[in-house]
């Protein structure tokens, strides 16, 4: 077909030429959002008398026309158009005429696609915020259940001294948050609307950019007609955030792998959620949170790739930029499904409480709080670590806990040791009395978890 930019040029393009150079078969995905744009455009031809109100109202009802036919399938996106600014403008001029010819008036598909891609950013930013939000219920929800599910925290992954689930899953509640203000930073930073800057210079018609940018719901006009059709910063933002967050969901991931093994069964992930093997009739994998692992390196790889791409462009639009689509689109429908699926994994997953807190026991996780112990018994603390590590060497030796020694064991090793040392050494005491900001003990979890409620109603 005729390109809509084709006056200047003698031959037709190459075939392979012109499918090399084509963004329709991706950049259909924003379709909505190229006719919100125009639509709003066109509003604003009319109020500055560029386009009289008879020729709005009949540019609108074709958009309007296009649109209710592509929905219901009249109508097909297809390869034969460059791009989706072409399938509309073609089929606008199609069903009305000349009068379709002065949609493009006063603007370039250098602000046009600034513009589609920042609507569809913004609209996904939106969506990706409330799965974010889902999962920070679902952990809230498990927190608040789990305020005495007593199991062993890790360091290089040894344990280390006891926490709670609810603690645990505190952690990744504050990850999660810090996801969601990132998303709002993005959405309150790139919300100033490009439409209007034309190729890169603006243009002579004497548009109302301000008003334009009031009927797409953005802050106000971009200030700088070259940037705004250059700028991809905040798609690099977004592929930040989107990664950051699929790096808390692998990390996240890795520990419901480690807690699903064999040697821990600390959790049993419900069958919806996990495979078993072809030949192995024991096995009960845990795929999704595989998956999720694996494709975080999908979204880094989108980052990169856009960084790279941008990292030698002068100014102002590039085709080059044509790149940000494909791998924005993959990246953000990679993390909603992720999201998705672990907050339907997490929500249905059973904890072992018993084996989580035996786990702990049997871990020397309470041998920091002997030390104490010792300490508040007047015992210098070096002193009291090395008494400590001698109790530890004992048990290791005979396979027993710290909990299972007798009075007259301990005595063996320090006679500072009196029977309340038990009480002292008890996991639910080793916790309980953890209560300063941030830490485990059941009375500040609960604080927390009403502070997490009021976050997610608030926000």
């Amino acid at each position: 077909m005729a390109q809509l930019w084709g006056g200047r040029f003698t031959k037709e393009t190459d075939q392979l030429v012109y499918n090399f150079n084509a963004s329709i078969s991706f950049d259909q995905k924003f379709f909505h959002q190229d006719v919100k744009g125009s639509k709003a455009h066109v509003t604003m031809l009319a109020k500055q008398g560029i386009l009289t109100e008879a020729e709005r109202d009949e540019i609108i009802g074709g958009l309007d026309s296009i649109v209710a036919d592509v929905d219901e399938g009249k109508l097909e996106i297809t390869s034969e158009y460059e791009d989706i600014h072409s399938f509309v403008e073609a089929n606008l001029i199609e069903r009305i005429g000349d009068t379709g010819k002065k949609l493009h008036t006063g603007r370039s598909r250098n602000d046009q696609v600034a513009l589609d891609m920042k609507l569809y950013v913004r609209d996904e930013v939106e969506e990706l915020d409330h799965l974010v939000k889902q999962l920070l219920t679902t952990l809230n929800g498990i927190m608040e259940e789990n305020l005495h599910t007593y199991m062993p925290g890790f360091t290089h992954l040894q344990k280390a001294q006891p926490i709670t689930l609810a603690h645990h899953m505190g952690a990744y509640f504050e990850m999660f948050k810090r996801d969601r203000s990132r998303l709002f930073d993005i959405r309150s930073r790139m919300n100033l609307c490009p439409l209007g800057s034309g190729a890169l210079a603006g243009t002579t018609y004497p548009l109302d950019r301000a008003y334009s940018a009031r009927l797409l719901e953005f802050d106000g006009p971009t200030l700088n007609s070259m940037d705004s059709v250059a700028d991809r910063d905040y798609v690099i933002e977004l592929l930040s955030a989107l990664s950051t967050i699929m790096m808390h969901l692998s990390r996240f991931s890795e520990e419901i792998i480690i807690w699903n093994s064999n040697e821990y069964g600390f959790v049993e992930i419900d069958d919806s959620y996990s495979t078993g093997s072809s030949i192995m009739p024991q096995k009960k994998n845990p795929d999704i949170a595989e998956l999720v692992r694996g494709k975080t390196g999908r979204v880094y790889g989108a980052l990169m790739s856009l960084l790279t791409t941008m990292k030698g462009l002068p100014l102002a639009y590039n085709k080059d930029m044509q790149e940000d689509k494909e791998l924005t689109f993959d990246a953000i429908d990679t993390v909603k499904g992720c999201l998705a699926l672990f907050d339907g994994m997490l929500s249905t997953m059973k904890f072992r409480k018993d084996v989580m807190e035996d786990s702990a026991k049997h871990g020397f996780t309470n041998a920091t709080d002997a030390a104490d112990y010792l300490v508040n018994h007047g015992v210098p603390f070096r002193d009291a670590h090395g008494i400590v590590g001698k109790l530890v060497l004992y048990c290791l030796e005979k396979k027993i806990a710290l909990d299972d020694m007798t009075l007259e064991e301990y005595k063996k090793i320090s006679p500072v040791f009196e029977e309340d040392i038990y009480q002292a050494i008890r996991i639910r005491t080793c916790v309980e009395k953890r209560m300063t900001l941030g830490a485990p003990g059941a009375e500040m979890m609960a604080q927390i978890v009403e502070e997490n409620k009021k976050y997610l109603e608030e926000k």
